[in-house]
């Protein structure tokens, strides 16, 4: 049985017309998907929908055999822990009178209901997890770089070990190395747990590291389903257009290749 699936899914908005149409996915257990798309493709707008923020006008998003809209009581909880969503603008993602201990402790204290000590252990624990010292843990948000703030709202969707974390281009604003310290917490998750992620980003050498699957959008559609091989060979136009635009590890030594010196 898959993990979540998605069969039909279309949507609209007034004065903005068709933004999903027709989406079909599946992501098993411990898979690792790629979504890739322009900006305004709909990508943002799936995920939302994909953890339940938004209701799409058609088709079905199933969660472990139940559909979303079916779910009620003590299942609706078990899915709010079970899938966490770790938004781009991790600023406006986090309340800003609280602090880093109060943010990431939360989703202990409403979803998985720890003791005080317990919960104080986990939120260090997931700190040091995501490279994040413990004397951060009574600054507020404004006290803190972008790149801090947003390994802490994702040390808070880890905190509760959810079967799915989705990714909103989550860490393609954060260095190359600490970028490979997340992608191998992530891999002992998976290894741990059977986490499964869904990584939506332009970060086409990410995908190539981490993902077995990539998914590309363009205008609402998914246009291709590629398994993800060294090196990524995308075939849609909006996939090779994703490809293009990507820079070389070396462009000035393409440069010099293309503009001989002259005599």
């Amino acid at each position: 049985m898959n993990l979540l699936s998605v069969t039909g899914v279309s949507h609209n908005y007034p004065h903005h017309g068709r933004v999903l149409h027709e989406i079909q996915l599946a992501i098993a257990s411990g898979e690792t998907v790629a979504l890739l798309g322009r900006s305004g493709c709909g990508k943002s707008t799936l995920a939302r929908m994909l953890v339940g923020l938004e209701t799409p006008q058609h088709g079905d998003i199933v969660w472990r055999g139940t559909p979303l809209t079916a779910l009620k009581g003590e299942a609706v909880g078990a899915f709010r822990r079970d899938i966490q969503l770790v938004f781009q603008d991790a600023f406006s993602a986090v309340n800003p009178r609280k602090t880093v201990r109060e943010i990431v402790s939360e989703p202990l204290r409403h979803l998985l209901r720890l003791s005080r000590e317990e919960r104080a252990r986990q939120v260090e624990e997931m700190l040091q997890a995501v490279d994040l010292s413990t004397m951060l843990l009574d600054k507020r948000p404004t006290q803190l770089s972008g790149g801090q703030l947003q390994r802490v709202c994702l040390a808070r969707a880890l905190a509760v070990r959810p079967q799915l974390l989705i990714l909103d281009e989550a860490v393609s604003n954060l260095d190359l190395l600490l970028q490979a310290e997340i992608i191998a917490l992530l891999k002992r998750l998976q290894a741990q747990f059977g986490t499964a992620c869904l990584f939506i980003t332009h970060d086409l050498r990410l995908v190539e590291r981490f993902c077995q699957r990539v998914l590309v959008m363009e205008h609402g559609c998914i246009v291709e389903t590629a398994t993800v091989s060294l090196p990524l060979r995308l075939r849609s136009p909006a996939g090779q257009a994703l490809q293009q635009a990507v820079l070389p590890p070396f462009p000035a030594t393409l440069l010099n290749e293309a503009m001989p010196c002259s005599a």
